[in-house]
C-alpha cells in the first residue's frame, strides 16, 4: 500500500478521519439551497409547469414543501434549522433573502440567476467557509432585467446586472458571509460589509434563523399561541424560536435538542413564522405572521405582521457606513447547554480555522507552482463544497398529495415520474449548480465525485453509492436522471467515476477500499443490464439511449421519436455501453485480485465489450457500421421504417466519444487470474474477427500492458486527425461539441416534410431544444473534455512514446499520446489561469462590463468555442470543478 497523502496530517484531514470514527463534523454545512421556488418538488399544478406555478414573487410569502433557500446559507443535514443573511438598502421593493434571476420562459437562453455572488472559501468538513455577494444600492433592477431579457432574442447576450449600471461608481456593498466550527455542533456567523462607493450608505442587515416548515403538510401540528413557550411549542409538534433572559434566542424542534442564537451587539430580534401567507397568495382566510412578517415590517414598517416568538427570527441591525468604511456582525448558534460567553473565544477561533483551511490546502496543492493556479485550484474546490445541498423529494407523497391540501390533479398520475413511485430521497447531494441546476443528475454526479475525491473521497464515495440505494435506483436497476424527468437517460459513467475515485481514495489514504468496490459493483450490474434490455431495440448490441445528456446535439431531440419514424443507432450511446462494460470488467478484475469468484463477471463484461466492439464495427445480420472509413469517423445512424440505414454526417463529439472506450491491462493481471485469462484467450483464437478489431491483442505494448479499445492505433489517428484540427474540434480551451467546418457547411436532413440544419454555434444556444438553455453545437465543455484526457493518458500507457500523432493538425508538431493529453489539460486551464499575467478568456464578458468579478472568478457550465468566455449556468463547479484535477495533474 502507498503512503497516505499529507493532507491527512492537517488538522482538517484529522476532522475527516474522526468522522469514520462517529464525529459528526459534516452535520452541519453549506446545505441550504439557493433555488427552491420553480422547482419539480413545489409544483402542484395540472399542467406540469413547475416555473409558473411556483415563481420567484411568490417565494418571500409561500412556505415550501420539500426545503428552503437563502442567502449564504447554512443548515444541518436533515435541514431542520437554516441560518443565512437578509439585506435591504432602503429602495429595494423586498428584502434581499434570496437570489433573483429568471425562469426558464424568460431568459433569452433559458434560466439566469442575475447576481454577483462566489464561493470564495470552503474545507471539507465545512469547519471554513467563506461566501462573498455584491449588494447594489441602488433599487435593485428586477423589472428592468426581466424586460430587458425578455425583449432579446436567442442570437443576443443574456442582460445581466452589471449591464444595467446599478454596480457603477461602487454603488454597492460588499458582503462577506463566513462560518467556522468550535465543534461539530458549535457554529460561528460572521457578517462583514464593505461600502466601496464614495457617498454613505445606510444599510439594514438581517442576520436569520428559521426552521424548515414540516409541520403544515400532515395536519396534526398546533400553532402555538403567543403566550406559550418554546418548549410547549415543541411538543406541539412545531418548531419554536423564542427569546432568553441573556438576550438571545432560544430555538426548540421536537426532534433535536435545543440550540441557542446569540448575536455580539444589542439589535432588536423580529419574530414570524415560516407559514404561507395565504389572504396575500390564495384569497384565504388565515391567521398570521407569515413568512413575509419580517419584509412587511422591514419595507412596509408593519408592526403588525410581526410577533414576539415564532419558526423565523432575525436580528435587525441598521448600520451607516461611510465610504470605503466597513462593518462586522458576529453571531454563534450552538447548543443552549453550552454556558460558555458566546464571543469570548470567537476571533480566536475564526482565525485558527482560517489557518487550518490555508494548511489544508497548501498539503493539497503540493507542488502547484503558480500561485494564480493556487487560487483557481481552491476556489474550484470552495465551489463544489459549497454546491452541497440537503434535497428532500418523496415521490410517493407527492404524488399522492398531503392531507390538509386539496390531491393533486388526476393527469399527475401519467405525468412526470409518475413511474418512481419508490424514489424518497432526503441527503445531502452534490448539487450541478445550486441556483440553476438545484438537482442531482446522475452523469453530473459522477464528475462531481472524481473533483471531490481528492478533497474528500470518503464523501466521494458515499455520493456514488447514495444513488445505487434502493429509494434511489430502480426496481428495475435504472439510475435517476435528473429532477425534470428521472426516467431519462444520462450517459452511464458512473462505474467509470467509481473506479477513478478508487483509485485516488486508495493514493489519498494508502488503503484499497475494495468493500466500497463490491458495493458499487454488485448494483451498477443490475444498471447495466436495465441498459442491454431497454435501450438494444433490435438486441443488436447498437444502442440509442436517447438524448445522453447532451441536449441539442442532434438535428432533433433524440428523446423523442424521430419524424417520419425510424430508430437512431447511435454511436454515442454504442461507446457509452462499450466504456460501461470496460469499467465494471476493470472493477471486477481489481476484486477478482482479492476474491476469485470475480472471474467470472470478469469474463461477462469482457465478452459484453466485445460483442459491441463487433457491433460497432459492423460485424451483424445487416452489415452496417457506425464507421465512416471514407470520413474517419463515427456518425449516428437513422434506421428507418423500410431497413434502410442513413448515416448522419454530423460531425460533433458523438463522434469522438468511442475515444473513452479504453483500458488498459497489466500482464500481472492475466498471471494472477487463470480462469480470466483462459477464457479470453479461448475467445480471442476461436473469434479471430473479433480479436482482429480490438487493438492488437497479440502484440505487447509498452511495459507488457494489453489494450482493450474499440479502436486499432490506424482508427485512433484518424479520429485524433479531426479532434486535434484547430479547423474542427480543436480550440484555444479545449475541445469544441461540434465540428467548426460546419459553420460554413452546415449539416442539413430533410426528413417528414422538414428541413432540420445544425451549424457550428460557438456560444449561447439558438435552438430551442430543451429549452436552449444549453448549446452542445460548438461551446467547450468539461466533462467531455476530461475524459478524452483520461482516455488518452490510458492510450499512451499501452502505446508509449513511439506512438505520436499531429498536435495541432498542420503545424507539423509530432507528440505522444500523454503530450496530447497535457496540451489539452493546458488549453483546459487557460480557460481560468491567464498565461503572461493576462485575464482568462473564461472572464473575458466579466472584464468588459465593469470588473466586477475582480479576484474571484465564475466556473461556468461550458465555454465559447472561440473565445472560451464563460457561458450557461454560472456557478456550475460540479462538473466544471473538474479543472482542480488537471491542474493538480499538470503539476511537476
Amino acid at each position: 500500500m502507498s503512503s497516505p497523502h499529507p493532507v491527512r496530517a492537517t488538522a482538517e484531514g484529522r476532522r475527516l478521519a474522526e468522522i469514520a470514527d462517529g464525529v459528526a463534523w459534516r452535520r452541519w454545512g453549506p446545505y441550504l439551497g439557493e433555488r427552491q421556488w420553480g422547482t419539480v418538488r413545489e409544483d402542484y399544478s395540472a399542467e406540469g409547469d413547475a416555473w409558473g406555478s411556483f415563481p420567484h414573487d411568490h417565494a418571500r410569502s409561500r412556505a415550501y414543501r420539500w426545503g428552503e433557500d437563502g442567502l449564504a446559507g447554512f443548515c444541518d443535514d436533515q435541514q431542520r434549522w437554516c441560518l443565512g443573511v437578509a439585506l435591504w438598502n432602503g429602495r429595494d421593493p423586498i428584502l434581499k433573502e434570496r437570489l433573483f434571476g429568471l425562469a426558464n420562459g424568460e431568459g433569452n437562453h433559458g434560466e439566469d440567476v442575475k447576481e454577483v455572488y462566489h464561493y470564495a472559501d470552503a474545507t471539507p468538513t465545512h469547519s471554513y467557509n467563506r461566501f462573498v455577494y455584491r449588494y447594489p444600492l441602488a433599487a435593485f433592477p428586477y423589472a428592468e432585467l426581466t424586460a430587458v431579457n425578455a425583449r432579446r432574442g436567442r442570437d443576443e447576450p443574456e442582460y445581466e446586472l452589471p449591464d444595467t449600471g446599478v454596480l457603477e461608481g461602487g454603488a454597492f456593498v460588499d458582503v462577506t458571509v463566513e462560518y467556522a466550527k468550535a465543534g461539530p455542533e458549535d457554529l460561528l456567523m460572521r457578517v462583514s460589509l464593505r461600502n466601496a462607493g464614495a457617498a454613505p450608505a445606510r444599510l439594514h442587515v438581517l442576520p436569520q434563523l428559521w426552521a424548515r416548515n414540516t409541520w403544515s403538510w400532515a395536519g396534526d401540528a398546533e400553532r402555538p399561541s403567543a403566550g406559550r413557550t418554546s418548549m410547549e411549542a415543541a411538543s406541539a409538534k412545531r418548531a419554536w424560536i423564542s427569546p432568553a433572559s441573556d438576550g438571545s434566542v432560544l430555538a426548540q424542534r421536537p426532534e433535536m435538542p435545543a440550540r441557542r442564537l446569540s448575536i455580539d451587539r444589542a439589535v432588536p430580534w423580529r419574530f414570524t413564522e415560516n407559514d404561507t401567507n395565504r389572504p396575500l397568495l390564495f384569497g384565504e382566510e388565515a391567521e398570521g405572521p407569515f413568512k413575509d412578517g419580517i419584509n412587511a415590517l422591514v419595507v412596509e414598517g408593519r408592526e403588525d405582521a410581526v410577533t414576539g416568538s415564532g419558526s423565523k427570527v432575525a436580528a435587525h441591525a441598521v448600520l451607516t457606513l461611510p465610504p470605503g468604511g466597513e462593518a462586522v456582525l458576529r453571531l454563534r448558534f450552538r447548543p443552549a447547554a453550552d454556558a460558555a460567553r458566546p464571543f469570548a473565544d470567537f476571533d480566536a477561533t475564526m482565525g485558527l480555522r482560517r489557518h487550518e483551511a490555508d494548511a489544508f490546502f497548501a498539503a493539497l496543492q503540493e507542488g502547484i507552482a503558480d500561485p494564480a493556479a493556487r487560487a483557481v485550484h481552491r476556489q474550484a474546490v470552495a465551489g463544489l463544497l459549497w454546491s452541497k445541498q440537503v434535497y428532500i423529494f418523496d415521490v410517493p407523497v407527492w404524488l399522492k398529495g398531503d392531507p390538509v391540501n386539496p390531491p393533486p390533479p388526476a393527469s399527475r398520475r401519467r405525468g412526470r415520474n409518475a413511474d418512481w413511485e419508490h424514489l424518497t430521497n432526503a441527503d445531502v447531494i452534490l448539487m450541478p449548480d445550486k441556483w440553476e441546476y438545484p438537482w442531482y443528475a446522475a452523469w453530473d454526479l459522477a464528475f462531481h465525485c472524481v473533483a471531490m475525491a481528492p478533497v474528500d473521497g470518503a464523501f466521494a464515495k458515499d455520493q456514488l453509492l447514495l444513488l445505487l440505494r434502493p429509494w434511489y435506483q430502480h426496481p428495475n436497476g435504472q439510475l435517476p436522471a435528473y429532477e425534470w424527468n428521472f426516467g431519462d437517460v444520462n450517459p452511464p459513467v458512473h462505474a467509470w467515476a467509481a473506479f477513478r475515485v478508487f483509485e485516488i481514495d486508495r493514493a489519498t489514504t494508502g488503503v484499497a477500499d475494495t468493500a466500497f468496490l463490491e458495493r458499487i459493483l454488485h448494483k451498477l450490474m443490475l444498471n447495466f443490464t436495465w441498459w442491454v434490455n431497454q435501450k438494444d431495440a433490435g438486441g443488436r448490441n447498437i444502442f440509442q439511449g436517447g438524448f445522453l445528456g447532451l441536449d441539442n446535439i442532434g438535428p432533433f431531440n433524440r428523446s423523442e421519436p424521430v419524424p417520419d419514424g425510424g430508430i437512431i443507432d447511435q454511436a454515442d450511446g454504442t461507446a457509452w455501453m462499450a466504456m460501461y462494460a470496460l469499467n465494471l470488467l476493470r472493477i471486477a478484475l481489481e476484486l477478482a485480485q482479492v476474491n476469485r469468484a470475480y472471474e467470472d463477471i470478469a469474463t461477462k463484461f469482457f465478452e459484453h465489450f466485445m460483442a459491441i466492439a463487433g457491433a460497432m464495427a459492423h460485424i451483424g445480420a445487416d452489415g452496417v457500421s457506425l464507421w465512416d472509413d471514407a470520413d474517419g469517423f463515427f456518425y449516428d445512424t437513422l434506421r428507418q421504417p423500410d431497413g434502410h440505414h442513413v448515416p448522419l454526417r454530423l460531425r460533433s463529439m458523438v463522434g469522438l466519444i468511442p475515444i473513452f472506450a479504453v483500458e488498459v491491462l497489466d500482464e500481472s493481471v492475466f498471471a494472477k487470474l487463470p480462469d480470466f485469462t483462459r477464457r479470453l484467450r479461448w475467445l480471442l483464437k476461436f473469434r479471430p474477427e473479433l480479436a482482429a478489431l480490438v487493438s492488437r491483442w497479440n502484440e505487447r505494448g509498452e511495459g507488457e500492458r494489453h489494450l482493450l479499445s474499440l479502436l486499432r492505433g490506424s482508427r485512433l489517428k484518424r479520429l485524433l486527425r479531426r479532434a486535434l484540427s484547430e479547423t474542427e474540434f480543436l480550440s484555444d480551451f479545449g475541445l469544441r461539441s461540434l465540428s467548426k467546418a460546419h459553420g460554413a457547411e452546415p449539416f442539413i436532413l430533410d426528413r417528414g416534410g422538414a428541413r432540420y440544419t445544425v451549424e457550428y454555434t460557438p456560444g449561447e444556444s439558438t435552438s430551442g431544444l430543451f429549452g436552449g438553455n444549453s448549446n452542445w453545437r460548438g461551446p467547450v465543455w468539461m466533462p467531455l473534455n476530461f475524459l478524452l484526457i483520461d482516455a488518452l493518458r490510458q492510450f499512451h500507457s499501452y502505446y508509449g512514446p513511439e506512438f505520436t500523432v499531429e498536435c495541432p493538425v498542420g503545424s507539423g508538431t509530432m507528440l505522444d499520446l500523454g503530450e496530447v493529453a497535457d496540451e489539452l489539460a493546458r488549453r483546459l486551464a487557460r480557460l481560468f489561469v491567464g498565461e503572461g499575467g493576462g485575464r482568462p478568456a473564461a472572464l473575458a464578458r466579466a472584464a468588459a462590463r465593469g470588473g466586477v468579478v475582480e479576484k474571484h472568478g465564475l466556473f461556468h457550465e461550458y465555454f465559447h468555442g472561440d473565445t472560451g468566455e464563460g457561458l450557461g449556468a454560472s456557478h456550475q463547479t460540479g462538473w466544471t470543478a473538474l479543472v482542480a484535477n488537471l491542474l493538480m495533474r499538470r503539476a511537476p
